[in-house]
């Protein structure tokens, strides 16, 4: 809520600016009253409109999902691992509301009283004062006052307003009145109650207030001559109303505007392409409001409620979301995602408060579905119901414990042993002042990273700043000019030589995806999954078709090193394919493959 109200003020910015630089000298008063009502209601639209077709243009995913592989019984996955498109929609809510909320509706009951006093305080005005009527037009006599104003078929005059200029302030009103001005301030009070914090709305009703006074006094000019005109408006007139939804005749601070833009030439007929620049000005904001980065995505109610809540209760919402996305459908791998599986986080010493949570629930979540399997076929022992009872609670009590924990050299050495994905760690304790044995560690790890291929990449941490060497075997000059591209955009797809001979896209990535899963399933080695003693193991891979068809930069991801180095093993044996081609040249596509291993 709170980034679709910055959105809202940043979208109200521009197109002020765009009117004050442009258009705001124009004599187009009833262009400039549109594009003001236009845009201020358009500021408050747009963040929520997201444009699918501009996210795909702007914003192509460049990894391209096979099916899922399933080596074994398929059936024992199928009640966990559902799918759905939007994990988003899933909620996290909190009991408490946030402070900046609870301060924004306060200055929203704050701002209606106001608006309430005022309209008690016209109503007051409009009884307490004789009133006639001329036609459909109400005109309340002010007594003791100059003051003259308008308030949709009210008009008020003072009593002590010279008779020589009475007729010509009338005629002023009365514009007010026809082009019922009152409608547009009242819907700028409205917004000043909903964004009262925003500077911008009293300017937006500033600026609508003075094209008003604009249009009314280029009719109203008419029915008398200029120069008397100019005497009504100079005239010394102490007792002038304020209230913010009325158009007042006498205000000192637009006098001297008003004389102005009287005597000013009428714009030509060219500068209405100013307002041309309106439409870039949209399209950007639609730009922007359909290709927002996600992890802004994250609501600041959802922030200050992690902030506040104890572990317990952080554990606890992040296992019922978990729960509550199986019970919708959303598929294992996408429940592995939302805790972090993937996002390359691992590679950080220290997690953050979120991500231990979050991981805790998700192992909570893995003992469940063990648990439940062990029920349904009758073999859940004591031993086991007392094991998995143990690991139901957080790893390390608390994320404070987990924090102590992590300064143990049991901490550093465990995060050190851990290579997947061609990774090597060292820990410091002190990244600008490496000690004579740390010093020797790194040159090792740094000889092997320049000239073991499996390696990529060698991450140096004190637990507060972090350094990635990547590894110079990797960073050849074809591999760094490689252009990944998104499946869907490939005018010819990466294929094998037995879907060489189809005609369709489609055809052909179906027979791709094919011949990549039956070559998954043929030469993985069972015996290596058995012995990791998990229950439905799965691996998140990567690889790349480069310009040549070659499979590269091939990635695993595992709970074991060993189901790891069984993937890439299999990866690796994959053959050459037939490069797919952009525009007549050969490019690199990149793929993921999640591959399941059931009993």
């Amino acid at each position: 809520m709170l980034y679709t109200i910055l959105q809202i003020v940043l979208f109200q910015t521009l197109f002020l600016l765009v009117y004050d630089l442009f258009l705001r000298r124009e004599t187009f008063f009833n262009y400039n009253r549109i594009y003001l009502l236009l845009t201020s209601v358009s500021s408050i639209v747009l963040p929520f409109v997201k444009l699918p077709e501009l996210r795909k243009v702007t914003t192509q995913e460049t990894v391209i999902r096979l099916p899922e592989v399933f080596i074994g019984d398929a059936s024992n996955t199928t009640s966990n691992h559902q799918v759905i498109e939007h994990i988003n929609d899933v909620a996290i809510t909190s009991s408490q509301l946030p402070v900046w909320q609870i301060v924004l509706y306060i200055g929203m009951a704050l701002a209606t009283l106001v608006f309430a006093i005022k309209i008690v305080k016209l109503y007051l005005i409009k009884n307490n004062n004789p009133k006639r009527w001329k036609g459909n037009i109400l005109i309340v006599n002010l007594l003791k006052s100059s003051a003259a104003f308008s308030f949709f078929n009210t008009v008020f005059l003072g009593a002590n307003i010279p008779n020589s200029e009475r007729d010509t302030i009338y005629e002023h009103e009365l514009v007010h009145v026809r082009e019922k001005h009152s409608l547009d301030l009242l819907f700028f009070e409205v917004l000043r109650i909903l964004f009262w914090f925003s500077p911008l709305v009293y300017i937006y009703q500033n600026r609508v207030k003075e094209l008003h006074e604009f249009i009314a006094d280029a009719k109203a000019v008419k029915h008398q001559g200029k120069s008397n005109y100019y005497q009504s408006l100079l005239h010394q007139i102490l007792d002038t109303n304020t209230l913010s939804f009325t158009n007042t005749f006498f205000k000192k601070s637009l006098i001297k505007k008003r004389i102005i833009m009287l005597q000013k030439s009428k714009s030509s007929q060219k500068s209405l392409f100013k307002y041309a620049l309106l439409l870039p000005v949209i399209f950007a904001m639609l730009v922007y409001t359909s290709t927002e980065v996600k992890a802004q995505e994250k609501s600041d109610a959802e922030t200050e409620m992690i902030q506040e809540l104890t572990d317990k209760e952080l554990l606890k919402i992040y296992y019922n979301k978990i729960l509550e996305m199986e019970k919708k459908g959303i598929k294992f791998y996408e429940i592995s995602k939302y805790v972090g599986f993937g996002d390359g986080k691992s590679n950080d010493y220290i997690e953050s408060r979120e991500d231990y949570l979050k991981m805790s629930a998700f192992m909570r979540y893995m003992v469940k579905i063990m648990k439940d399997k062990k029920s349904e076929s009758n073999e859940l022992s004591d031993e086991s119901r007392e094991l998995y009872k143990k690991m139901y609670d957080l790893p390390h009590k608390s994320y404070q414990g987990y924090l102590e924990w992590k300064k143990t050299d049991e901490a550093k050495r465990k995060w050190e042993s851990y290579t997947g994905n061609g990774t090597l760690k060292l820990f410091v304790e002190d990244m600008s002042n490496k000690t004579k044995k740390e010093q020797k560690r790194f040159d090792d790890l740094m000889n092997r990273l320049n000239k073991d291929k499996s390696y990529y990449k060698l991450i140096v941490t004190d637990g507060k700043s972090t350094s990635v060497i990547d590894s110079p075997l990797h960073k050849t000059e074809s591999e760094t000019e490689l252009v990944e591209v998104p499946f869907s955009v490939v005018d010819i797809t990466p294929s094998h030589k037995e879907c060489e001979n189809l005609i369709s896209k489609e055809e052909k990535k179906q027979c791709f995806s094919e011949f990549v899963n039956a070559h998954v399933k043929k030469h993985f080695n069972k015996d290596v999954e058995k012995n990791t003693g998990l229950y439905n193991k799965r691996i998140y891979t990567r690889f790349l078709i480069d310009t040549d068809g070659n499979v590269t930069r091939i990635q695993a991801r595992a709970a074991s090193k060993v189901l790891e180095e069984e993937a890439i093993r299999v990866l690796s044996l994959l053959p050459q394919f037939i490069p797919g081609r952009q525009k007549g040249k050969a490019i690199a596509v990149a793929f993921s493959l999640p591959i399941t291993l059931n009993e």
